[in-house]
């Protein structure tokens, strides 16, 4: 079985080049089951109900999310009505929507698990706790985990954590890719980060002008907006499952402009 892991989809730019290539890419490489993180895909950041449907539609089955969840107007009415999206299981129980899900493929259970971490973020419960608590309540074929987090440090700590609970483990958030793809001691697929689908030729999807602006005024100047022009490049990743042991067995990564 293959799971693929689609990097941080970034504004207009990004989901478009998602709904018109996501089912190639899903034939080429033969993919049976596609995670995305969707807290870029709206203009203004986060997700609206109109995006997370077309998303599915056009062939992701789970959406997470991540600290950017509420950035759009209508991000919590898509969380309540899709049962496809996902936001951190680290957040306060109040926050509108859940922190896992699971699919019935036919062939196997997966379960989808995302996670926020605390490290140069804004407050939230602890990971570790979080996850460690849910995983003995759930007895799924395949379970893979998103970590949105700012260091690869806190997201090395997860995969590691994690080493032989489940079977994938991807960073998401940093919008760039690692090179750091492999298969834990204890056998978990993992990856640090995933990178970004949008616009290759800015800074992590914005225009470049305005975040150097921001780095030379300390801080002082401070707004973002998307670049909308440009060469859009695909970043992710495949996980390979054992069909038979259900067990890691592979990971590649993803990254090109033409399908």
């Amino acid at each position: 079985m293959r799971i693929l892991a689609v990097g941080d989809i970034v504004g207009k730019p990004g989901r478009e080049y998602i709904y018109r290539n996501l089912f190639a890419i899903r034939e080429k490489y033969r993919i049976d089951f596609v995670i995305a993180n969707g807290e870029n895909s709206a203009t203004t950041n986060g997700i609206t109900p109109d995006i997370a449907d077309e998303l599915v539609r056009r062939g992701v089955d789970v959406i997470t999310m991540g600290n950017h969840t509420f950035g759009a107007k209508g991000s919590d009415r898509a969380l309540e009505e899709n049962p496809n999206i996902i936001r951190p299981l680290n957040y306060p129980p109040e926050f509108e929507g859940r922190g896992w899900v699971t699919v019935d493929t036919g062939f196997a259970e997966i379960a989808v698990i995302n996670l926020i971490g605390r490290v140069n973020m804004t407050p939230a419960d602890c990971p570790f706790r979080a996850v460690e608590k849910l995983l003995r309540e759930i007895d799924s074929d395949i379970i893979a985990v998103d970590i949105h987090a700012e260091t690869t440090s806190e997201r090395l700590a997860m995969g590691n954590f994690l080493d032989g609970k489940v079977q994938i483990v991807f960073g998401t958030h940093t919008h760039v890719q690692t090179a750091d793809e492999r298969i834990l001691p204890g056998g978990t697929a993992y990856i640090s980060d995933l990178g970004m689908t949008g616009i290759m030729d800015s800074i992590l999807g914005t225009k470049k002008e305005i975040i150097i602006d921001y780095y030379k005024s300390m801080g002082k100047r401070l707004r973002f907006e998307k670049e909308e022009h440009g060469e859009v490049w695909f970043n992710g990743c495949i996980f390979e499952i054992d069909d038979k042991t259900k067990k890691a067995a592979g990971v590649r990564r993803l990254r090109f402009s033409d399908v």
